[in-house]
């Protein structure tokens, strides 16, 4: 009778995790990882989903075969026998899951340790974050952009500060993130495994413009990292939202961008995105009223 108990719970915790497998595989949860630290914490995260999925099945099993086996019928109003509890069952239920928890403490440690860790000669970027922009300079260079552009495969450390409040840089493909605290410095390490167009988040409340606290970061191949990078250094316009020298925003280049987004395309961004529409839809007072509140907002950067 117990072997068949046995049985009965083993299979109802083989469905229960089969089930919450499945989910958890095939719905995708997480975006293309796109950079050597978010294939180490998606490692992690499917070791800390796998234990889960063991724990769920467990308690599943018992749970449901519990409720099934031990249910009272309709007519039973009288109350349950007295249980005792079980000595052995509780010091197990009490120490897997101490193990488990320590397991995965460990496991996370090294991983974090293994991705906040800059290799030799990997690049510096400085990120500023402001109510509601981002800011990117590259030591050595005198280049300042609007957007973090990055050689694929190239190691870059960036040291993250805030000039009001705090922020926090996040890129969901990178899968790195960090927060830009005021008065401190903060690092994050990231090495691009992929070129393409990425999404700059700001994942801290940090006022009224916080959805809105957006930028790009565009992985760039090396040739295209240097011809990128030289423009710049002579003087061409930063990568989707420099100035035409290079350091920051001026009225006339905000306005072009606005009524004319396609007139100067960044590395890698494709024409017809963005609405061509604002220049018919606004008039001149109210694109001149758009145009101060994005240099006051990002005090020209």
């Amino acid at each position: 009778m117990r072997k068949r108990s046995i049985i009965q719970m083993v299979l109802v915790g083989a469905l229960a995790g089969a089930a919450v497998a499945v989910v958890a595989y095939f719905i995708p949860w997480l975006p293309d990882a796109a950079s050597e630290e978010a294939t180490s914490i998606d490692r992690l995260y499917w070791f800390v989903t796998i234990v889960c999925i063991a724990i769920f099945s467990l308690v599943a099993a018992v749970t449901i075969y519990s409720v099934w086996k031990f249910r009272a019928p309709p007519d039973d109003n009288e109350d349950g026998s007295p249980i005792h509890g079980h000595t052995g069952l509780e010091i197990v239920w009490t120490a897997v899951p101490a193990a488990l928890v320590t397991a995965i403490s460990i496991v996370s440690a090294i991983v974090l340790i293994g991705v906040e860790d800059a290799p030799a000669g990997s690049r510096k970027v400085d990120v500023s974050a402001q109510q509601f922009a981002w800011s990117f300079s590259y030591p050595g260079t005198n280049v300042t952009s609007g957007q973090l552009v990055l050689e694929v495969d190239k190691a870059v450390q960036l040291t993250l500060t805030s000039k009001d409040v705090i922020h926090s840089f996040w890129v969901p493909e990178f899968r790195m993130k960090q927060d830009a605290v005021p008065g401190t410095a903060t690092h994050v390490v990231i090495t691009p495994t992929k070129v393409g167009t990425y999404e700059v988040i700001c994942t801290e409340l940090c006022g009224l413009g916080h959805s809105v606290m957006r930028s790009q970061a565009v992985v760039l191949g090396p040739a295209d990292y240097e011809k990128w990078l030289s423009k710049q250094k002579s003087g061409g316009a930063a990568a989707g939202g420099g100035g035409s020298d290079g350091k920051g925003k001026d009225a006339a280049f905000v306005r072009t961008s606005i009524v004319d987004p396609d007139a100067e395309l960044a590395p890698g961004f494709q024409p017809g995105i963005m609405p061509k529409t604002f220049g018919d839809q606004l008039s001149d007072e109210q694109l001149d009223a758009l145009v101060k509140y994005l240099l006051d907002s990002t005090k020209g950067g």
